[in-house]
């Protein structure tokens, strides 16, 4: 078992390994109630958490929530804040989130809202939960705007990355993973770029790409958490990703929205005379070896209009992440529209859904 500490006002532990999930009734010890909030396919893994923490001698009830980003709106969050109150809920228990990158968003802005603020321990149970969203505290659902503009920092108790929840995975959901560790690499970890280019499946070397994605993040977490300085760099790839979804009403993985986003951001540094022509080859030469996509094609207007209310934005401010080299990332704002132009050019000459 792996343990990472993520540092702040709340510091918290990660634990990273096969079997951790047991350990959920140990975090939780103490603690009179709990609701575990869960999609509808993972009735068998909340189940399992509800028992653990039974178990322990918490009362634990579960709240069922639809799958994916459909979880994220207005009316499911409505929903669950009658249920906590139905089930008494009070600012002494926790919320548990079971699930992937959705569920645990929306597992984290309830315990946000929720009595101004209840604990929330996360256990995802996809890779990219793991290595993203279920770390770091941010917390959203969506609007019809644009994507997690609803939302609030909150740190959790703890996260529980079950490295056995990964065995039953489907192979495209697992990739969509890779689309944030790929990310990690690049912006901070060149070793997770040599992992994945001796091994593109991820599956070699599962435990220690999880580790090391969760270190890149939890090191910048920990150092900003309000997304004012370093976490920024965290945004690699999603200023365009989060525009993707949205103008595709989230049909794609967001892993995969990320994968062309990265793809584009090293298109928009090589015009900007910041990137090499090998490193922008890098990018998309190993995003294609994981099997994500490297192109898109859409209304290029459409999606400069929707990256303007990015929640990344400032103003009327179009601000991207970009690499001054592999591992030095840094914000450039306002970019001229050539190089907008010429690296939207590089990713949708052939398009491809994913």
């Amino acid at each position: 078992m792996e343990r990472i500490t993520v540092a702040g006002d709340r510091p918290y532990d990660v634990l990273i390994g096969p079997g951790v999930q047991s350990q959920l009734g140990l975090v939780l010890d103490g603690t009179a109630r709990a609701v575990v909030v869960h999609s509808r396919s993972l009735a068998a893994a909340a189940g399992a958490a509800v028992e653990t923490l039974q178990q322990a001698g918490v009362a634990a009830e579960a709240v069922v929530v639809p799958d994916g980003e459909a979880a994220k709106t207005a009316e499911v969050a409505a929903g669950a804040w009658e249920a906590f109150g139905r089930l008494g809920l009070t600012r002494s228990d926790v919320v548990v989130g079971v699930g992937g990158g959705a569920v645990t968003d929306l597992a984290g802005f309830l315990a946000a809202t929720w009595l101004r603020g209840v604990r929330v321990v996360q256990v995802p149970t996809s890779l990219l939960g793991m290595v993203d969203a279920a770390v770091g505290g941010k917390t959203g659902i969506n609007t019809a705007a644009g994507k997690n503009l609803v939302g609030a920092f909150h740190p959790p108790a703890a996260v529980l990355a079950d490295t056995d929840a990964l065995a039953g995975l489907p192979a495209p959901e697992f990739r969509a993973g890779l689309g944030e560790v790929v990310k990690c690499g690049f912006i901070a970890d060149p070793r997770v770029l040599e992992l994945l280019e001796a091994d593109p499946t991820g599956r070699a070397d599962t435990t220690e790409l999880i580790t090391r994605a969760v270190q890149v993040k939890a090191d910048a977490v920990g150092e900003d958490l309000y997304d004012t300085g370093r976490r920024e760099f965290l945004n690699y790839g999603h200023t365009l990703a989060h525009a993707i979804e949205r103008v595709e009403d989230f049909g794609w993985r967001h892993g995969e929205a990320v994968a062309v986003g990265l793809v584009f951001a090293a298109e928009l540094a090589v015009a900007a005379g910041r990137l090499s022509r090998a490193e922008a080859d890098r990018h998309r030469d190993l995003i294609a070896a994981v099997g994500l996509p490297t192109t898109y094609r859409g209304d290029w207007s459409r999606l400069q209009s929707v990256m303007r209310v990015d929640k990344k934005a400032r103003g009327a401010s179009l601000r991207f992440v970009v690499l001054d080299g592999i591992g030095n990332p840094t914000i450039l704002t306002d970019p001229d529209q050539a190089w907008l132009d010429a690296a939207w050019a590089a990713v949708s000459s052939e398009g491809t859904a994913p």
